[in-house]
């Protein structure tokens, strides 16, 4: 299933989803309204709360919960983005300025703490304590991963594993969560709730992957952002670490380097080396192989349209770097 068919098949709850946004959203604090409307209102795909809808339905969650699950999951991505954004002092986000970038990174932090908080209150709201039990865990599990990415920043001896540790953490956490409460609130039992979680934790892996090839491989107009920003922050993604390990020893130094001091200087060069050592392929491959593992999860939950819309979002995951 295409995505224009699956929002369209979702277009309902998708719109009741941002309806709720908005409402919660509201607040007398003219800055918070203002920056959150802003990083909400930025032109982001909404695939998160897109995620928890489709997975409410095909577990056959009453459609409000599902709704109100995904607005809360929406409202930590959110904060997360205004977290991100000051730690990695970043001025673009899918084409636009920043929030930090316009009002500043005191205004960007404090409006993040609100996106959290009113997040715990909708959580409250729902009244399930295994689904506060879950998120409260998840959001945990972010800061641990935004503080283990800090770690390796510029860390050319950061290997694979630690980088897919810190990918689950960072974001497929949030998609797991996501799709475990769907299921949860539907009242489905423990296998197919852990079927659910097995889906979103690998769904956001291939997510995270294809994100981090796109780094070095779109243009800055469908990426948002310039290419090869991550490795001016000194991020050292799986194409960085694999092109180290498989290329020459010229070719690793260049990298190791370029990770420590940061920039875009040997940009160029950097892309050359990911190149010709396969590393976009490399880590492709493990983004498809994550979206065939989350739709193989899938098969714990009965046949209907919204399991296979499920699977076209898996799809979708990893269509973006072909």
């Amino acid at each position: 299933m295409q995505l224009d068919a699956i929002r369209e098949l979702l277009a309902d709850d998708m719109a009741a989803t941002d309806r709720l946004i908005r409402e919660k959203l509201s607040t007398d604090v003219v800055l918070i309204d203002q920056v959150a409307n802003y990083i909400i209102n930025s032109g982001g795909k909404r695939l998160r709360p897109l995620v928890v809808v489709t997975a409410g339905r095909a577990c056959g969650c009453p459609p409000e919960r599902g709704v109100a699950a995904a607005a809360i999951i929406e409202f930590i991505h959110t904060a997360t983005l205004l977290h991100d954004d000051v730690v990695d002092e970043s001025a673009k986000r899918r084409g636009h300025d920043t929030a930090n970038e316009v009002w500043g990174n005191q205004a960007s932090v404090l409006v993040g703490d609100f996106l959290y908080s009113r997040s715990f209150q909708m959580m409250v709201e729902i009244g399930e304590p295994e689904v506060m039990r879950i998120l409260a865990d998840a959001t945990n599990t972010i800061a641990e991963g935004e503080v283990l990415q800090l770690i390796n920043c510029g860390n050319p001896e950061t290997t694979e594993q630690q980088y897919l540790d810190v990918i689950f953490r960072k974001t497929a956490k949030l998609f797991e969560a996501g799709t475990r409460i769907a299921a949860i609130l539907a009242g489905r039992d423990e296998k197919e709730r852990l079927a659910m979680a097995e889906y979103g934790r690998h769904l956001g892996i291939a997510f995270q992957l294809v994100d981090d090839v796109l780094d070095y491989s779109a243009s800055a107009d469908a990426l948002g952002k310039n290419v090869g920003d991550d490795l001016a922050e000194g991020k050292p993604t799986l194409p960085l670490i694999h092109a180290m390990q498989n290329g020459s020893a010229e070719q690793a130094a260049l990298i190791r380097l370029a990770i420590t001091q940061g920039g875009l200087d040997k940009l160029d060069e950097v892309l050359a080396a990911i190149e010709s050592t396969g590393a976009l392929d490399y880590t492709s491959k493990l983004a498809v192989e994550a979206a065939e593992t989350a739709k193989q999860a899938l098969t714990a939950i009965p046949e209907s349209p919204y399991r296979d819309a499920l699977a076209g979002l898996a799809d979708f995951s990893v269509a973006r770097a072909f």
